[in-house]
């Protein structure tokens, strides 16, 4: 009897060692089966994706596959909107903004602001630059909405402050609502060019524009010609434009454009290339650089050449526009003296 049971009990051992044999094998080709699927399913799709893209050596993953279709419908998109933009472009100086959900429009960006220059004396060229092109009221109000202009006289204060020149100014400027009044600076030729830089920095707190200029009362702006020259430099984020000159750096006191750190400008005593200082513009970019660095950037004598200064050091695109040279007045001329 014992030596049956032991047979039995060997017998049913080797029946166990058999089917787990068994078991492991058909295990075996299961795993290797669903391997061989899982390889061929990803070997189906590389070659679905080199038949899309054209690139037939580089194995990528489906994550892959999926970002570089999500990179062209967004190159899709951006094209598209690259036409929408040019289109909106063409159909005058600023670019039409789309609407919010609710249907209302966007406020539009504008496209300059002008900061004419004047004097305490000088009413009556204000009101010649009113009736020439600039407009009061409701016709000053039509330029800046319909073709994206701001325009303001700019003027500092009397060195008596409070006095009879200021309360005129404070008085015009209550009838006309189109001044730029610097507190910080005295009406002087000396602080010509810190009005200037004011100017410029407080316009760009103010204002989000593509551009700003600086302009005189005693000339005459073509709004047209220059939104037209302007268009053509929107995708130039540092520029300066205007009619640029170079010359000779009077150091004798009782010559009529002298400077004073005239040594500053070397043995040949020649200046820089700058905008003549009739009208300039520069783009929001520089402007806010002015605003930034106000308190460090250095005046000389005259505004046009102060301006010219502070962008010699940067990476800023100088252009030379014909129309910006105020001598002659034409259908495309920017501005002519009036």
């Amino acid at each position: 009897m014992a030596r049956k049971g032991s047979s039995m009990r060997l017998t049913s051992s080797r029946v166990s060692s058999l089917l787990i044999s068994m078991f492991a094998t058909f295990a075996s080709f299961y795993v290797a089966g669903r391997l061989w699927q899982e390889s061929q399913t990803r070997v189906h799709l590389i070659k679905e994706l080199d038949r899309v893209t054209g690139q037939g050596k580089s194995a990528i993953s489906v994550d892959d596959t999926l970002k570089i279709i999500a990179c062209r419908e967004q190159e899709k998109t951006l094209a598209a909107l690259e036409i929408q933009l040019s289109a909106a472009r063409q159909e005058g100086f600023v670019s039409k903004h789309p609407k919010h959900t609710d249907g209302t429009e966007t406020k539009k960006r504008p496209l300059v602001v002008i900061g004419i220059m004047t004097s305490l004396g000088n009413k009556k060229k204000r009101y010649a630059v009113r009736q020439a092109w600039m407009g009061t009221g409701a016709s000053l109000k039509k330029i800046e909405t319909e073709k994206g202009v701001i325009a303001r006289f700019v003027i500092g204060r009397s060195a008596n402050k409070g006095d009879s020149m200021d309360k005129s100014i404070d008085a015009e400027n209550s009838q006309t609502d189109d001044f730029i009044i610097l507190d910080d600076v005295v009406e002087a030729p000396e602080e010509a060019s810190k009005k200037v830089k004011l100017f410029f920095a407080y316009a760009a707190e103010r204002w989000d524009a593509q551009f700003y200029a600086k302009s005189i009362d005693n000339i005459y702006v073509n709004i047209d010609a220059l939104g037209s020259t302007l268009a053509a430099h929107l995708e130039n984020p540092r520029a300066y434009i205007g009619c640029m000159k170079s010359g000779e750096v009077f150091s004798e006191p009782n010559q009529k454009w002298y400077e004073p750190e005239w040594w500053k400008f070397g043995d040949k005593k020649a200046y820089f290339r700058h905008a003549y200082g009739e009208m300039y513009v520069i783009t929001h970019a520089l402007a806010r650089f002015v605003s930034i660095n106000r308190d460090i950037l250095h005046s000389y004598a005259h505004d046009d050449v102060s301006t010219g200064s502070w962008f010699v050091g940067l990476d800023v695109k100088h252009v030379d526009e014909g129309k910006f040279c105020c001598s002659a007045w034409s259908s495309e001329a920017i501005c002519a003296g009036v």
